[in-house]
């Protein structure tokens, strides 16, 4: 069996959407950061079409097997790069793939990481206690519950999975080490948890928190993200999908406090978070968490200062890739003399 058959649907989150709020134009340059199996990624492309240009990042090397036969009619206009979006700059600059007139991070995960792909990212499915995004990773989610004391396994519990009852977890766990699958970590914390109250399993917490600390997804979130700014043209777009309150929450204060005073670099689009449709949450469960902000790349005072010095001194500048390559002509003869 072939890895593009054995692979489960996935139903990309929020598309629409994400391209609005991406304004995807023909012959745009766009940087898609976690393209899983590639379904934001068409999008964008039939979007972009003709003449589009699209920069692939994913970390898994599967997802990028997987997006590779996807996006194979799209030919040289898609470029996929197994890496992780926390060295977003290296990669653009590498690739000289930049600016870009926008940008997309889809935090969630696929449908190929979580449908017993053999790497533990699901406690649907019994596998070893993995959880690695990419092989190269050195500390893995067996590592953490099977060799971290029993405080800080109780303390990246609550951190991340922001579980209430993380201390009794942790002690659980410490109780019946060594636990080597999903499984026997789902069963652990039912019993730690006195069994399944309501909708929501009593591993989903503990899981998203190993998850978390496995991959150090926050930090590289926030390098990310102030990477992302310097990459954008002018007026480029910035567009976030997040899963849950953590990520939300980084998400939110960045371009709250990159949108605000005289050094702003950022200008709000939707001021109200985005999130699924009634209709997308009924065919597509997993968006019902789903949260959407974006924002656009403007320019402030200090960086019109620079730009009119460069300016001065450069008058043939390649406008290549800005989204108004009409506003750098204007900066010009605002600030150059006739």
């Amino acid at each position: 069996m072939s890895l593009m058959t054995a692979a489960p649907a996935h139903i990309p989150v929020l598309v629409k959407e994400a391209i609005e709020a991406l304004a995807v134009q023909p012959g745009g340059r766009y940087i898609d950061c976690t393209i899983g199996t590639g379904g934001h990624t068409a999008a964008i492309l039939d979007k972009s079409s003709p003449g589009g240009q699209l920069l692939g990042i994913d970390a898994d090397p599967e997802a990028i097997k997987v997006a590779q036969t996807r996006l194979e009619a799209y030919g040289d206009s898609a470029l996929l790069v197994n890496a992780n979006f926390a060295d977003l700059e290296a990669i653009c600059f590498k690739y000289d793939f930049f600016p870009v007139h926008g940008i997309l991070l889809d935090l969630g995960l696929s449908s190929l990481q979580l449908n017993g792909n053999g790497r533990g990212f699901s406690f649907q499915h019994d596998a070893p206690l993995d959880m690695r995004f990419s092989p190269s990773q050195e500390i893995t989610a067996a590592d953490i519950v099977n060799t971290y004391s029993e405080a800080e396994v109780a303390r990246l519990i609550y951190t991340y999975g922001e579980e209430r009852q993380s201390r009794r977890i942790a002690r659980h766990i410490v109780q019946q080490r060594p636990i080597k699958t999903t499984f026997q970590l789902a069963q652990t914390i039912q019993q730690a948890t006195g069994g399944r109250h309501g909708k929501i399993h009593p591993a989903t917490k503990t899981f998203q928190a190993l998850r978390i600390a496995v991959n150090h997804e926050l930090e590289h979130l926030e390098t990310a993200l102030k990477q992302a700014i310097d990459l954008l043209g002018f007026e480029g777009r910035l567009v976030v999908i997040s899963y849950h309150s953590l990520e939300d929450r980084i998400v939110k204060q960045f371009m709250r406090r990159e949108s605000s005073a005289d050094k702003a670099r950022l200008r709000l689009i939707n001021k109200r978070v985005i999130t699924p449709s009634e209709e997308e949450v009924q065919l597509n469960p997993r968006s019902r968490s789903a949260k959407l902000r974006a924002a656009e790349r403007i320019i402030n005072q200090r960086e019109q200062y620079v730009m009119a010095r460069e300016y001065t001194f450069s008058w043939e500048i390649d406008a290549g890739g800005w989204r108004r390559p009409g506003l750098l002509e204007k900066l010009r003869r605002a600030f150059v003399a006739p």
